[in-house]
This record gives C-alpha cells, structure tokens and sequence, in this order.
C-alpha cells in the first residue's frame, strides 16, 4: 500500500492506495491549518495499517503547505524506513482533467502571479516548462481550450476563450500519475525564484 500526503494548496488531502485502488481517502479545503489538520488525517486513513511506500505533492502551490507535506513524509518514511518519492501539484490537478487532448494548468502563485504548465495526455506529460507569470502574459502563453486550476477562470476570463475548471490537488489523483511524474526527488518545487535577493558586495557596508 501507499500512501499518499498532498497539502501543497489550500486543500489537505491524504490518500491510502494499493495497485490501481483506493483504500481510503480524507480531503478537505482548511485554506490554512495545514499543521494542525494533517497528522490526524493520516491516522484516520491509515486505520493502524502501515504502507510500503510514500508518495507527496512537492508543489508549486502554499511555501508553508509544501513543507508541512514534506516534513510529515520524511518522518514517517525515516521512521518506517518505506521509499519516498515526490509529483507536481501541476500534474495531480492536469490527472483529474476530463476528456482527451492538451489540458493546462494555472494556479494562484505569490505576489499576483499565476503557476501555468500544459499538459498532454495519453499518457500524462508536460508539454513545457513550469512558468510563474502575471495573468496578462499566462494568458497570452497557455494555448490548451481547458485550463485547471485555481487560477483557471482567471486565465480563461483574460484570453477570452477556452474552459475554465476550478480545481485543487488531491492524494487521490496519485492513481491516475504515471509512474514517472511520481517518482520525482521529494524536495519543494517552488516554482519561481526567492523574493531575496543577495546583495552585491560593492554595496554592503564594512565588516562590524
């Protein structure tokens, strides 16, 4: 069995899965309160049981949600001493798309920005690369009539065309990832650059 931690966005969602079923699974939308809401949701899915593996959304998505998901995972998997692997929040919400052909992806990043990536399917793979970008320049870049996503309806407002799919990640979406685009390195995928910046040394003020 595997087990499954996604609480890179407002959702926390974890899943128990085995082969191509769903075992159990508890989603919720908390917006905040990751911390508190993870640990006893693992619990309840886990029902005593102990999986073999461990898969997490590494984001993009909330900084604090990607590292309490990340934490949690580690933990566990150093405590049972199970595999961990990673996938994109991108790739978990393109999985729940419905119908064929390119999908795309826009989620709510920081500073008004919007996370784009387009997919195509048959099987699962981006078509290019994760971008952070101001809605205006995403819906002059994401081509794919179905957008997914938090940021959809924004993207597809601004271009005027395609359909928009409010969407957020869930742990169950893990069945439908091949197995490559959840076999990522669990580590954060941020998505954009640090707000800090490091400060030439031309400018810094002498040694105190």
């Amino acid at each position: 069995m595997q087990l499954v931690i996604d609480s890179a966005t407002a959702a926390c969602s974890v899943a128990l899965i085995e082969g191509d079923r769903l075992v159990a699974e508890r989603h919720e939308l908390v917006g905040r309160g990751h911390a508190e809401r993870l640990v006893p949701m693992i619990e309840e899915v886990l029902a005593g049981r102990r999986p073999d593996s461990i898969v997490v959304d590494c984001g993009p998505g909330s900084f604090t949600g990607v590292r309490v998901g990340l934490a949690a995972a580690h933990g566990l998997a150093i405590g049972w001493q199970v595999p961990l692997t990673g996938y994109s929040s991108m790739a978990a919400i393109a999985a729940l798309a419905p119908g064929a052909g390119e999908v795309a992806v826009a989620l709510h990043g920081g500073h008004g920005q919007l996370f784009v990536q387009t997919y195509g399917r048959d099987p699962l793979a981006p078509l290019d690369e994760l971008r952070s970008l101001l809605p205006d320049e995403a819906a002059a870049t994401i081509a794919a009539p179905l957008v997914l996503g938090s940021g959809a309806e924004l993207l597809v407002s601004l271009r005027g065309s395609g359909e928009a799919v409010d969407a957020l990640p869930r742990a169950s979406a893990a069945l439908r990832l091949p197995q490559k685009l959840k076999s990522l390195a669990a580590r954060p995928i941020y998505g954009r650059g640090p707000d800090a910046k490091p400060v030439p040394s031309s400018t810094r003020g002498p040694m105190q």
